[in-house]
């Protein structure tokens, strides 16, 4: 571990940005714990991947279970298998395709039943890129690496001589209890040391799912194990000679397309050993995420590094090495620009995730733009929340849109705007044929009250409406950039439906019907989602989501709360209220009066204080969150991470500001986490960051300057910080006069 100072002066060598000439390199990829997350709800996997990488083999202790939608809990004591593709924080399973497991001295047979290990705790590490573990009773340890579409093994013997390996193609992450696969074609050529197929399965979406298994030498015995009940793909039972050897490695491609696909995405390692495969993987994280370095304790490095790392795991790029990749309605396409993006949480990552992005990997915008246009054309709207690029209609809202808003604010232009908009507009507008009934089916309720009634649309009709409003704002600010005067204005009157919802009389966004009368009862601590509807509040309640409208229009929410102190009373009230207890499947988790952590609803809460006259309340709270709810051990998330987004919320709060609106691209400014940082932006430039005066006693930032001019909170614009040059946070202790203890109490 690298400690203070040493790491404030890393320079890494990446391709947008390259150091100067003698500059020094430092690795910080030792500082990345990939368990973090993997203890309790965080729901990370800590196997291998690359950023934004097709494969990621990694230990399954269990197929199914809402703990498990990784396939792993860091208190497990037994793994099942090693299966190759996963996704990072989600809240529902799926994936967990291939799975191999290995074995000498186990005699396996056709009657084996079970084929778990428990494994050795303190022999199992993990960095980023590379994960290995000890399975005593199989007397053997794995080793895992990845390429970008090719999973990498190694099993190390305690002797020479025979070894099985189960491959289990039945084997997956499942959301419920139905057998995953439905249809399999599979192939096997022992002499080769290879099997290859398409498995056709249905969980969370409907997919395909095609391999090849290549071994570095050939099968000497395959069984194909008896099938159980339900069961459609193959278990195969495989044993080699090794020989006066104790090593025997398996490469596991994988492709969306077909056998073909895979096989070539094989060809593009095969000159490769899994030395060298980790060498390379350790390389592009080491230069990824040496893109950002920061002043601080051992401790807080650690944590800080590994947050990043989980923040760009996702989303997965999922394209052939040549292009190809099969769509959201399974047709295969070419995708613009050779790169396809998937497990695209957006309900979660359009608030942090996306933007950090623009920050740290600029070179990804335009690729993960064209993705959405892509799904578009084939779907008819662009995407909710996909996986294996099919959509699974999860969560609500139009999430697309702010991400393709963001692109476009920050000045993006590697995907034609024009065809963005329309496709924009017509996810906002044209029916969805095909769309299962809890997703947004056709826009004419909506239109016609401005807002979802509870009495026409059950479930979830506030949060459903007010996320809507996040989206037409986006179509709005694309339509003002492209010179579409009509469309801004029509959407940008849409988009202030959010003020029907709101109730003077409790100063809520509150339930209403098609008559125009507000729900009753009516109690605003109480947290509804599709778990306990009928409800008007998606995993939050009404004192979350009545600051849902800040995402898009802050100034037009204070003024409705009657405002600035009055907004600033009212928000003392929100983190100060206590909550009737912790509900992680109704998202509340992470609790510090009404606001909720562990969710995404309540991420940029804390920096609406940045629209008050007493902006250091943020400071405190965002102090007290990273400190409470994030560290370097297993359980150092609380809630799931959700592809990065709870990761992104602390990185960009430990760099000292948050996209309060992500359509604008601008940032919120907080107050930085550590002493000084430094991003290395494309061009050879930097920003350098620095809080004067740091330090326990001084926790809020008093003023802000960029490059000597001094900066509103409120405005810090991501052209500016760009253009790289000094942004200084001048740090005081908060005034006494200003922060009594009946105003400090719930915020320190």
């Amino acid at each position: 571990m690298k400690a203070l100072r040493s790491c404030a002066a890393m320079v890494v060598a990446i391709a947008c940005c390259a150091p100067a000439a003698g500059a020094r390199v430092e690795d910080v990829t030792s500082l990345v714990n990939p368990f973090v997350g993997t203890d309790g709800t965080g729901h990370t996997f800590p196997g291998a991947s690359l950023p934004f990488g097709m494969v990621a083999p990694s230990p399954d202790n269990a197929d199914r279970g809402w703990d498990y939608t990784s396939g792993y809990q860091y208190r497990a004591r037994r793994i099942l298998g090693f299966s190759n593709t996963h996704m990072s924080g989600t809240g529902i399973g799926e994936l967990g395709d291939v799975l191999l497991q290995p074995a000498q001295g186990a005699h396996w047979s056709l009657s084996t039943t079970d084929f778990s290990s428990r494994y050795d705790k303190p022999s199992e590490s993990a960095q980023p890129g590379y994960y290995a573990v000890g399975l005593p009773a199989h007397h053997v340890t794995v080793e895992l690496t990845a390429a970008q579409r090719v999973a990498f093994h190694r099993y190390t013997f305690a002797r020479t001589g025979h070894v099985q390996v189960l491959l289990d193609l039945q084997h997956g992450i499942r959301f419920n209890e139905n057998p995953r696969v439905t249809r399999s074609e599979v192939g096997t050529d022992a002499s080769a040391g290879e099997i290859s197929g398409t498995l056709h399965s249905a969980q969370w979406v409907d997919r395909e799912a095609s391999f090849v298994v290549h071994f570095d030498r050939p099968i000497d015995r395959l069984e194909a194990l008896p099938a159980r009940p339900g069961d459609k793909a193959p278990r195969y039972l495989l044993e080699f000679d090794l020989g006066d050897k104790r090593v025997l490695e398996a490469r596991v491609a994988m492709s969306t397309v077909d056998v073909a696909g895979a096989r070539r995405n094989l060809e593009q390692v095969a000159s490769s050993g899994f030395d060298d495969v980790r060498a390379d993987a350790h390389r592009t994280w080491g230069e990824l995420l040496g893109r950002i370095s920061i002043d601080a304790p051992p401790r807080q490095m650690r944590t800080f590094y590994s947050a990043l790392y989980h923040a760009v795991l996702h989303p997965s790029d999922i394209a052939d090495a040549d292009g190809r990749v099969r769509g959201p309605t399974g047709e295969v396409i070419v995708a613009r620009g050779g790169h396809y993006y998937s497990t695209l949480s957006l309900w979660d990552t359009f608030r942090g995730v996306h933007p950090l992005l623009t920050l740290l990997a600029p070179e990804r915008v335009d690729g993960m733009i064209l993705t959405l246009l892509d799904h578009q054309r084939a779907m008819g709207y662009l995407p909710l929340w996909t996986a294996w690029g099919r959509e699974t209609w999860t969560m609500i809202g139009n999430p697309a849109l702010p991400v393709i808003a963001n692109a476009v604010s920050e000045g993006f232009h590697g995907f034609p705007r024009d065809e963005a908009l329309a496709a924009m507009v017509q996810t906002s507008t044209a029916e969805r044929h095909g769309a299962p009934a809890w997703a947004q089916q056709d826009w004419s309720t909506y239109a016609r009250y401005g807002y979802l009634p509870f009495d026409v649309a059950p479930g979830e009709s506030v949060s459903k409406s007010l996320e809507y409003g996040i989206g037409d704002d986006a179509v709005a600010r694309v339509a003002q950039a492209t010179g579409h005067t009509d469309l801004e204005q029509r959407f940008d009157k849409r988009a202030q439906g959010y003020r029907l919802l709101f109730d003077p009389a409790t100063r809520m966004m509150r339930g209403r019907d098609s008559a125009g009368r507000w729900r009753t009862p009516f109690d605003p601590l109480t947290p509804t989602s599709p778990l306990n509807n009928p409800g008007d509040y998606t995993e939050a309640n009404a004192w979350q989501y009545t600051l849902t409208p800040a995402l898009h229009d802050p100034q037009g929410l204070v003024d409705l709360l009657g405002g600035r102190q009055r907004f600033e009373a009212w928000l003392d009230a929100f983190f100060t209220t206590q909550a009737p207890g912790d509900d992680k499947h109704l998202g509340q988790e992470a609790l510090i009066g009404q606001y909720a952590h562990g969710n995404e609803p309540s991420h940029h809460i804390a920096y609406l204080y940045a629209y008050t006259d007493s902006p250091w309340k943020a400071h405190l709270l965002i102090r007290r969150i990273s400190r409470a709810f994030y560290s370097d051990r297993p359980d150092g998330v609380t809630g799931n991470d959700d592809c990065g987004q709870m990761s992104a919320w602390y990185v960009l709060s430990t760099l000292g500001f948050y996209p309060v609106v992500p359509a604008s691209g601008d940032f919120v400014a907080g107050a930085p986490q550590v002493r000084a940082a430094t991003l290395r932006l494309p061009g050879g430039l930097m920003l350098k960051i620095h809080a004067d005066g740091f330090g326990e006693r001084h926790p809020f930032a008093a003023s802000i300057r960029l490059n000597g001019q001094a900066l509103e909170p409120t405005t810090l614009h991501y052209r500016d910080l760009m253009s790289g040059g000094d942004l200084r946070f001048e740090m005081r202790s908060v005034p006494v006069k200003a922060s009594p203890a009946s105003q400090r109490r719930g915020i320190e």
